[in-house]
């Protein structure tokens, strides 16, 4: 079953630096529910895809290639292939990703166009889930993507703070540097040995926290994005169909 997919997401970043982010598919491959990166090759990427629907699970290996990495215009074209490890159903895709501003400063809008041909049990799905499972896909992969970002630029800003207050104790004592005296340097040193002991620097920069990593899901758990859409479009329509049977029953008990 062949399928056009149209989606996209914002990036808390400009696209010069989203660029090198997506770019990086060992860093963000865990902000994909599910998959994994086994082994990257120049522009050739191997890895798999977990999926679970109940007690249904499937596994896809595969490789994508980018075929088109044009840095100038933002825009980055993949091929991909997969097989099922214990099946016989496939799945390839031809996906172009387009860089451009967001709407607020600093952001990038990611728009993906995804030419998607799927064999087995996903073709199952139908033409009118898969575009709204790929959305939600998009959407935690987005979601995980931003939490990475922001992480990372927390443990930036929180590492450069000691280099800083360094840098202006150093200047602080540069200031008198002709004058300085041997019990001026000793000063110096002492107010150095207490701002080094101080809460601002109080743990070495290898001591500090890590950034939080994005928890890895073991495997793309397609009940909530397949089973639970159907249900929200059935539950309407079988409230309909229960009214209608009360009212009918209503107008035969009358008549009788």
């Amino acid at each position: 079953m062949a399928i056009e997919l149209d989606n996209s997401f914002t990036v808390p970043v400009p696209p010069e630096q989203a660029w090198d982010v997506l770019l990086d598919v060992e860093r963000i491959a865990p902000c994909m529910p599910g998959a994994s990166v086994t082994s990257v090759e120049g522009d050739e990427i191997e890895g798999q895809v977990k999926v679970k629907l109940g007690p249904l699970s499937l596994t896809y290996k595969g490789t994508a290639k980018f075929t088109d990495k044009d840095q100038a215009a933002h825009r980055i074209s993949i091929e991909a292939t997969g097989k099922e490890t214990r099946g016989s159903g496939t799945a390839s895709a031809t996906v172009q990703a387009n860089l451009t501003p967001g709407d607020s400063a600093g952001q990038t809008l990611v728009s993906i166009h995804t030419s998607l041909n799927v064999t087995g049990k996903p073709a199952q799905f139908g033409r009118s889930l898969l575009p709204e499972v790929s959305g939600k896909l998009i959407q935690q992969f987005a979601t995980n993507l931003e939490a990475m970002i922001n992480a990372d630029s927390a443990a930036a800003a929180g590492g450069s703070a000691a280099p800083e207050a360094a840098e202006a104790g150093s200047a602080e004592a540069r200031t008198d540097g002709a004058s300085t005296t041997a019990a001026g340097a000793n000063a110096a040193a002492a107010g150095a040995v207490q701002a080094s002991s101080g809460p601002a620097a109080s743990a070495p920069a290898a001591a500090r926290p890590a950034a939080p990593v994005v928890k890895q899901e073991e495997s793309l758990n397609a009940f909530k994005f397949v089973v639970v859409p159907v249900l929200k479009r059935l539950i309407p329509v079988a409230a309909v169909g229960a009214a209608i049977a009360v009212v009918v029953s209503r107008l035969r008990r009358k008549k009788s």
